[in-house]
């Protein structure tokens, strides 16, 4: 099993500024794909940012310019850093992570897990 630990998410005023982080652990041997989706209420999840192996990013055209996604492969961690937050940013943000696990031995399998989110909200 993969488990994904999320935290920064809270309340902020509209034009300020979150940093989220989240942090994979278990018998992982590579990750992949690193990302962010966002769910406000009565509406569907979405993506928000995602980074690849090679560092290639792309966003959700609402956040483009204000959001900036990052990773540490050495230590397994995605961050979204969230400037000039917006009232229609608030949503409950998850990080999605995928990649190959051990299982025993070199044997592999694929993994793909979501963090527990982490309440965003912006006044307005």
């Amino acid at each position: 099993q993969v488990q994904l630990v999320e935290s920064g998410g809270g309340l902020v005023q509209a034009g300020g500024s979150l940093r989220l982080s989240c942090t994979a652990s278990g018998r992982i041997a590579s990750i992949n794909i690193m990302g962010w989706y966002r769910q406000a209420p009565g509406k569907q999840r979405e993506l928000v940012a995602r980074i690849g192996t090679g560092g290639s990013t792309n966003y959700a055209d609402s956040v483009k310019g204000r959001f900036t996604i990052s990773r540490e492969n050495a230590k397994n961690t995605v961050n979204l850093q969230m400037n000039s937050l917006k009232p229609e940013d608030t949503a409950v943000y998850y990080c999605n992570i995928a990649g190959d696990r051990f299982l025993f031995g070199n044997l592999r399998a694929e993994f793909d897990s979501w963090g527990q989110g982490t309440q965003v909200t912006v006044s307005s």
